[in-house]
Order: C-alpha cells, then structure tokens, then sequence
C-alpha cells in the first residue's frame, strides 16, 4: 500500500516521464470553456483582427467559435463555462481560434454557417458572408409600399449570392414566387444548399444572369411586385483598404467602380421593365448615400431605416424609373 508521499511522487515521476517526451505548450494550461474563451478574446484583440461579419467584437467571437467547434448551443455559455474539455476537443478548439487570427479567415468560412436572426445558412468562400442591412428590413416588412404582404405574387433577388435574401422573402411573402439571380454559378451552388434546406425548391428559382440579362427573354408578363437587391457597392477607394478578412471573399461580390454605382446603374436602368407598374425596386448601397445621390440627382429615393443602422437601404417606386432601352 502507498502511502500519500509515494504517490505524490509516483505522480511527479510520471510528468517528468512525459515532459521528457513531449513539448509543453501554455495552451496545455487551457482546461476549461472560461480558459479557452478568454485565450480567444486576448489572442483575437492582440492580433486586432477585423469584426465585421455579423459578430461586434472580440468576446462575441469568441463565444461563437468556441461553443460551435464543441457543438454546444450557441445561446447557451454560462452553464458550461466551468466544464472541463478533453485534450482533443481543446485540441480542435485552439485550432480554429489560431486559423482565426493566424490566417484571417471570417468566422463564417471556418464554421460553414452564418445567421440573420433566426435564419442559418450554409456558407462558403464561393459567397460573401451574409450580413445584409436589408434581412432586418424583410423583418419588419415593407408597409405602406407593401400594405399587404400577401398580394406579392411575384419577386425577385437579385445578385442573390447565398440565396439567404430569397430564403427571407419566401417567409415574409408566404404567396410569392421568387427568382434569385446571380453571375457567379459558384455562388448559385451555395445558394441552391440553402433552398433545398429550406425545403423552397417549389418557390425559389435560380437562376445564372449578369444584372437582368437572362430575363431579356423570359420577364414575367405581369412583372414583379417587388425587386430587392444587394449588389456590389464597395467604392474602389474602399476595395484597396479592405482588411484582410474582407479579401477572403469574393471580389466579384463586393467592388463596383470608382463610385461603387457600376451595377446600380445597371439596375436603375432596367428595373422598371420588370416591375408591375405598382412595383417598388429595393437596393442596399451601405454608406454611399452621397454617391447614388450624385450619380442620380434625378431620383427622389425614400432612404429605409432599420434598428440597427439608418440609410443604407433606398427604395424607388416602379414610376419613378427611367422607361428602360434595350
């Protein structure tokens, strides 16, 4: 029988025995939930990474990575902050807070999902991580330019991307049939996961088109009730300051020309072919409010304020449109 002494130091033998053999690393120290959350917070605000994909700062981030890679309920932090992890879900953990900080992946990209409210979807590096002003706006519905959310029949997203701002149409407008347009036909693949998640294959329709191209000869006979977009509006200045988490999505999806106008313009001045002449077309420009207002000094645009931001989103009605030429 070993008395206290000999096992105190049968254990110290044992640890020396496995120093001798491995290389001990400060994470080893990293025991519980509380540890490993407050290494990411430190390591994410020492590594000043970027916070501006749907998490605000580095302890949001934080938690979110941390209760995702253990597969613990992402609202659910204080029962489990004192659990202790074994090595190789710490293993695991650690990993995914260093490719955070090391590699400057967005969150999203390493978890594969990203939410808007309640909503998740599947995303990728093939899609910028959804982050729309406009998801809050679909929300709170679009009275009295929409009164009644159940005469739209017919809508379309386009520069679609995920497909997450089809996903909240079809659950706003319970009636509508919806196209979702998209250049990229990566992109559409992503999109398409989320459709088929969803279970709307019935209702949304995807569809590979530059802008309005591919509906030259097919547009709805009676147009659509409403058109929403959040196409690429990055000013060049702003692409060529872009942090590092920001070129890890796709370029396509984000510059649009000196102003950021290029693909508005676009949109401006085709939309009114396909909207029923009681239609409302819907676009995002985040802050360039001073831009669409210089590029068109012509449009009086109602300017769409959410909770959480004012005047990154501009609607026209379908007669305030310039009549569209081929």
């Amino acid at each position: 029988m070993h008395n206290d002494n000999e096992r105190d130091h049968a254990c110290d033998d044992e640890c020396e025995h496995d120093h001798a053999h491995q290389t001990h690393s400060p994470t080893d120290e990293l025991i519980t939930i509380r540890d490993l959350v407050r290494y990411a917070t430190s390591r994410f605000n020492r590594e000043k990474i970027f916070f501006g994909h749907g998490l605000q700062d580095a302890y949001d981030e934080a938690v979110y990575l941390v209760l995702h890679t253990l597969h613990l309920p992402l609202d659910r932090l204080d029962p489990f902050l004192d659990a202790c992890i074994p090595a190789n879900e710490r293993s695991e953990v650690i990993d995914i807070i260093h490719r955070r900080s090391d590699e400057r992946i967005p969150a999203a990209y390493l978890t594969r999902e990203a939410w808007l409210g309640e909503f998740r979807f599947y995303v990728d590096e093939r899609v910028i991580v959804p982050r729309s002003f406009c998801a809050e706006l679909l929300r709170e519905g679009l009275s009295p330019w929409i009164p009644d959310d159940e005469a739209v029949t017919h809508a379309l997203d386009l520069c679609t991307g995920s497909g997450c701002l089809a996903i909240l149409m079809a659950h706003r407008y319970p009636a509508a049939r919806i196209d979702a347009l998209d250049l990229s036909a990566e992109a559409l693949e992503v999109a398409r996961i989320n459709v088929e998640d969803y279970g709307l294959q019935e209702r949304i329709r995807l569809i590979q088109s530059d802008v309005f191209d591919a509906l030259r000869l097919e547009a709805p006979e009676q147009g659509y009730d409403l058109i929403l977009s959040n196409p690429p509006y990055v000013t060049q200045a702003a692409v060529d300051s872009l942090p590092d988490e920001y070129l890890r999505e796709p370029s396509m999806a984000l510059g649009a020309g000196d102003d950021g106008m290029d693909i508005v313009r676009r949109i401006i001045a085709q939309a009114g072919r396909y909207l029923k002449p009681d239609g409302v077309l819907v676009i995002e420009v985040g802050h360039n409010r001073a831009e669409f207002e210089e590029a068109f000094p012509e449009l009086e645009a109602v300017w769409l304020s959410q909770a959480s931001e004012e005047e990154m989103v501009l609607l026209l009605r379908a007669d305030q449109l310039p009549v569209a030429t081929d």
